[in-house]
């Protein structure tokens, strides 16, 4: 047996790969060609973080480590090759000790049981689990007196409170945070929205996204392991762009039903374009104070596990 890296026209085999294994269990949606080429035909992409097992010439498996978000996939294998399974994880993960990552990550359904067990017998363990919220605008409370309480943009100064407000939730290193709220392709930093303590420091920060291009909460997989655009914790990672998406932050976390229901209120006033028919939310679980939260106002749709192992 062979393990290679990726070079190009892989592309077509590894879908196929992905599809013949995968197709049984629940919630399968197939690859393309075209989904494997956005990745790898990013600046980012490192083509020796994808590794590639063959026999006689011919491709019967395949693991990968994206680098940047530090997440790793199991070895997809056709049927009658699985021994392809372990030298290929392998690989992945000497990739991910040689290029100095202190920990990996890896996200699926929970209900793909077969995948989440061989991620667990190689020492994986479940971090925290991401859950999935949504809620009809028509059921939200009114805030009263809303007109006093001070809430305005998020301004440049603002991003050391809030990374520290972030700490444990958010995924991405202090100095990187101001590009990904101030900088973003995705979201202007307008939909940043601050409330503010008496001094003018940040207590909470908020974000509500509204465009009409952007995926229906109610249309999606609860289920499937997608971080969405905007939700505090999705930083960094590969994102779902969900019309309506509410998100949080607060500073003291005995306020943040409080913060939180002022924060909501504003957002979801702005949201004036007419395309939210439904909010959506996206928590971590170990952030409980947010939970209790989101079980407050919205719905729970969906969750999925996250496993960490330590490298």
């Amino acid at each position: 047996m062979n393990i290679r890296t990726f070079k190009s026209g892989d592309e077509t085999t590894q879908a196929a790969l992905y599809n013949v294994a995968a197709f049984s269990l629940p919630g399968f949606k197939p690859a393309s060609a075209a989904d494997v080429q956005k990745r790898t035909r990013g600046r980012a992409f490192d083509p020796g973080t994808r590794f590639y097992a063959e026999e006689g010439g011919q491709v019967v498996g395949y693991c990968s480590l994206d680098l940047a978000q530090r997440r790793v996939s199991v070895p997809w294998c056709k049927k009658g090759h699985e021994a392809a399974a372990e030298p290929l994880f392998g690989a992945v993960m000497n990739a991910a000790r040689e290029r100095g990552l202190k920990t990996v990550f890896a996200a699926y359904r929970r209900d793909w049981e077969s995948v989440l067990r061989f991620l667990t017998d190689r020492g994986f363990s479940v971090r925290r689990e991401v859950v999935n919220y949504w809620a009809d605008p028509v059921d939200l409370p009114t805030l009263v007196n809303r007109s006093k309480l001070p809430i305005d943009r998020l301004r440049r100064e603002d991003v050391p409170t809030v990374s520290a407000m972030g700490q444990g939730i958010v995924r991405v290193p202090a100095a990187e945070l101001e590009s990904y709220l101030f900088a973003n392709p995705y979201f202007p930093a307008e939909a940043l929205l601050v409330l503010r303590a008496p001094d003018g420091t940040p207590a909470a920060v908020g974000i509500g996204l509204e465009s009409a291009t952007y995926a229906d909460v109610k249309k999606l997989d609860p289920l499937a392991p997608c971080f969405r655009l905007g939700a505090f914790g999705s930083e960094g990672l590969n994102v779902k762009r969900v019309n309506g998406l509410f998100s949080f932050l607060v500073a003291n976390p005995a306020n943040a039903l409080t913060a939180g229901l002022a924060l909501l209120s504003e957002a979801s006033l702005e949201m004036t374009e007419g395309t939210v028919t439904a909010l959506a939310a996206q928590c971590p679980s170990d952030a409980p104070h947010l939970l209790a939260f989101y079980a407050r106002y919205f719905k729970e749709h969906g969750r999925f596990p996250v496993l960490e192992k330590q490298l």
